[in-house]
């Protein structure tokens, strides 16, 4: 549903939205075991290390290492930081409102998308403050909706660029 909505509000994000709703329509159906581990695994390590070669062969250190990238990378690292705390104050300004359903503000902490690394850090913290406090699940939860909140972002840029 989430997958075509977006596509339908947003036509460029279509590549984007279809090779992460593919990845979870796989990994749940349950049947392709073997393509699964292999896409969690081998091919996702490939994607990386190609990516990584194929940006890292075209840069030029006189090319990277002016103001301009690292005002980028400075902006990103502050984005990231801003994204948490927001999540973590957005949480905690839900339990004024609702005191009768308290969120964990752990929770909106991983509303970034650094799947799954968010979730697990969050339900790293709950667990050293409440060892009966298992936050995973519900952490995964806020950061999905991170990723898919960066799809539609993508999405977005890519319409307005024209790319």
């Amino acid at each position: 549903f989430v997958t075509g909505l977006v596509v339908f509000i947003l036509p460029s994000a279509l590549p984007l939205m279809g090779c992460f709703a593919f990845g979870n329509f796989v990994k749940e159906s349950g049947c392709l075991e073997r393509l699964t581990k292999t896409m969690q695994n081998e091919l996702m390590n490939l994607a990386t290390i190609f990516l990584g070669l194929g940006v890292g062969m075209q840069m030029m250190g006189d090319k990277f290492l002016n103001l301009e990238t690292l005002g980028i990378l400075l902006l990103g690292a502050l984005a990231f930081a801003l994204g948490t705390a927001g999540g973590v104050i957005f949480a905690k300004v839900m339990n004024i409102f609702s005191p009768k359903n308290l969120i964990n503000p752990l929770i909106g902490s991983a509303g970034v998308s650094a799947f799954p690394m968010a979730a697990r850090v969050s339900n790293k913290l709950g667990l050293e403050a409440d060892p009966h406090n298992f936050l995973l699940m519900h952490a995964l939860g806020a950061n999905v909706a991170g990723q898919i909140g960066s799809v539609v972002a993508a999405g977005v840029m890519l319409a307005i660029f024209g790319y």
